[in-house]
């Protein structure tokens, strides 16, 4: 994963950040319904006058306070707060027993379960619940028949507030515990692409060295070869023979360029995530045509689909190393690549070419065909060989898509 990617936990957050507004606009909406009752209900023994100063003193703690422990997640802002909040509404209920600002309940239950650690928010609520029923108590003069409707009150208080917010809690730490289950996920996948790509490139460079050791060595093997039979055949003077070894020298070591010229045609850094399948197929079969004098046509059917770096480096691989086999054993004038993607469960690379033939059965090992074989065999794929003498050649390899 990249680190300009967002994590699931990151996306969490910020769907709290854009949900914090409606929290803002509920306590406006309940904290002015609350100062409009106030205001058109019958004053109380101290007058209308300290209520709403009390509510105005919560108004501004939440601006001041509430807001901002919302916004940064801090603990110590949100305990400033509600105690600020609840003491200022505990002074309304005791100046005021007949008040209507009981409305600030249903705003401030709900952010102490907002801004609070579950564990606090439990122990606020039980003391809130038993600081206002312990008031309302003392304003009905310790009356035993108001008792029992204030514990009443109080229990379904507490209960409506617990229900709720564990509720809530319980909600948010499931989504915080699936967006952390998402992320493990996703580090996951990235360690498994990295562990795939790694396993690639290892493979692949096991299988270039195979092939630089069967050709472009074998090639310098007999380059060398050739320059010490001239140097002998100057030695005694035979300069014909000296002009012979000169001439094939050149011939191995042109033929080895373009052995060459056809391994690292696609080896760009890349070469598959900078272009398509098809696009580097028809990269190399032009290669092949302007080198070497064997007119390649590529051809692809059906709609194309990823396959994975693996798969796509197999195909080809495949058919690098079957247009090489080509300008080197067929006599060909044409060859054909045709990828088709039409069947739903495999991709299939045909290489034909109407070069002299020979007969599978009786044919000595050296055509890379073991090579081929291997290389569909690391990702699940087949190779058919079809060829007759005088009729040409055809390579099939099948890839599971």
């Amino acid at each position: 994963m990249s680190t300009t990617e967002r994590t699931s936990r990151e996306e969490f957050g910020a769907m709290w950040r854009r949900q914090q507004p409606f929290w803002h606009a509920a306590m406006a909406v309940v904290w002015g319904a609350a100062v409009v009752v106030t205001l058109l209900d019958d004053p109380g023994p101290w007058g209308r006058g300290p209520s709403l100063a009390l509510l105005g003193l919560m108004g501004v703690s939440y601006v001041a306070l509430g807001r901002r422990a919302m916004a940064h997640e801090d603990v110590r802002l949100a305990v400033g707060y509600h105690l600020v909040a609840w003491g200022t509404l505990l002074a309304i209920q005791i100046i005021d027993p007949d008040t209507q600002s009981w409305l600030m309940f249903f705003v401030l239950y709900s952010q102490l379960w907002a801004m609070l650690p579950v564990r606090w928010a439990v122990v606020t609520t039980f003391i809130v619940v038993t600081a206002f029923g312990f008031v309302r108590w003392a304003q009905s003069d310790f009356t035993t028949g108001d008792l029992d409707m204030i514990i009443i009150s109080a229990v379904i208080s507490a209960v409506l507030s617990l229900s709720l917010g564990l509720f809530i809690t319980r909600i948010v730490t499931e989504a915080e515990t699936r967006a952390q289950t998402i992320d493990e996920l996703r580090a996951a996948q990235a360690e498994l692409a990295a562990s795939e790509r790694d396993r690639g490139v290892h493979e692949e460079r096991e299988r270039l060295s195979r092939e630089i050791h069967d050709t472009l060595a074998q090639g310098f093997t007999s380059v060398v070869a050739l320059s010490r039979a001239a140097d002998a055949a100057l030695a005694r003077g035979d300069v014909d023979a000296a002009r012979d070894r000169l001439a094939l020298i050149e011939r191995t070591a042109s033929d080895n360029l373009d052995e060459a010229r056809l391994i690292v045609a696609e080896l760009t850094p890349g070469h598959l995530q900078s272009r398509t399948l098809g696009e580097a197929l028809h990269r190399l079969g032009a290669a092949v045509s302007s080198e070497n004098g064997l007119r390649a046509d590529v051809r692809v059917t059906g709609e194309p689909v990823p396959l994975g770096g693996t798969a796509e480096v197999v195909i080809l691989r495949t058919a690098q190393e079957a247009l090489s086999n080509v300008r080197r054993h067929a006599g060909a004038g044409h060859a054909e690549l045709i990828l088709t993607y039409e069947h739903p469960e495999q991709v299939v690379l045909e290489v034909r070419d109407d070069g002299r033939g020979f007969d599978p059965a009786a044919a000595r090992s050296g055509f890379g065909l073991d090579g081929v074989q291997a290389r569909a065999a690391e990702v699940g794929g087949s190779v058919r060989l079809r060829s007759e003498p005088g009729a040409g050649t055809t390579l099939r390899l099948e890839v599971p898509r």
